[in-house]
């Protein structure tokens, strides 16, 4: 499978407050964005796969909420997280 226990840690060691701290917004919305890019990447090789894509909306929308939540609680953190991950200009 392509998302481990080891690669999730990572992510969340990097973009959350730690390792085990699974429930932060900017830890949620990297391992989101790991997984977006991934499903994106099948899709383009798979088009016709609707399950997938089903998924890869479902997940963008889960993310957007997040972010909404992120900019309306803090701003600054927000800020930090889209320009670390690269998701938006």
């Amino acid at each position: 499978m392509y998302l481990t226990t080891e690669k999730k840690a990572e992510i969340f060691a990097k973009h959350g407050k730690s390792a085990q701290d699974t429930g932060t917004a900017e830890g949620q919305v990297a391992l989101f964005t790991f997984r977006i890019n991934h499903l994106t990447q099948h899709l383009k090789a798979n088009r016709h796969d609707f399950n997938t894509e089903r998924s890869l909306v479902k997940l963008v929308g889960k993310r957007k909420a997040l972010l909404d939540y992120l900019k309306k609680k803090d701003i600054n953190r927000y800020r930090a997280i889209i320009a670390e991950l690269g998701i938006r200009k």
